[in-house]
């Protein structure tokens, strides 16, 4: 392979996953309530995977987004009682976002919808295509998190 080749393979390989980013993105979100974003979604799975919370910053620059965005966000989340935005113990200008019970619950009803809506594609390709491509998956993101870092 020439480097132009690799390149393109590389290129190739970033359009299928945008692609299907996009895909997932549009399925999730017909099965969310209201104007509810698949962002909004990984927002309140980040925080249901850590119970302490998170500052809106950090929550920023883990999904890659403006503070403002971030903080609009989390408002409507808020207002839907699936987080809350408690005051920094630590820092009392900044805020903490956490799950609530209400929005782990929230998650886990979608998380079930989605796999129904997904059943056809498991039926089709069976888990192994999702298992096989995991680890090198998570390599290129470990590899892309350590450049952004």
């Amino acid at each position: 392979m020439t480097p132009e080749d690799d390149i393109d393979e590389i290129y190739r390989f970033f359009t299928e996953v945008g692609i299907i980013n996009q895909l997932i993105s549009t399925k999730l979100e017909a099965l969310l309530p209201g104007r509810m974003t698949a962002t909004q979604f990984g927002i309140l799975g980040h925080l249901v995977r850590r119970p302490d919370g998170e500052t809106p910053l950090q929550l920023s620059s883990a999904f890659q987004v403006p503070k403002t965005s971030m903080t609009h966000m989390l408002a409507s989340l808020e207002s839907h009682a699936l987080i809350t935005l408690q005051t920094n113990p630590s820092d009392k200008r900044s805020k903490i976002a956490r799950s609530t019970l209400q929005g782990r619950t929230f998650l886990e009803q979608s998380m079930e919808k989605m796999s129904k809506a997904l059943g056809p594609v498991f039926a089709d390709l069976g888990s192994e295509p999702f298992a096989k491509s995991l680890p090198n998956l998570a390599r290129i993101r470990e590899a892309l998190d350590r450049e952004r870092d």
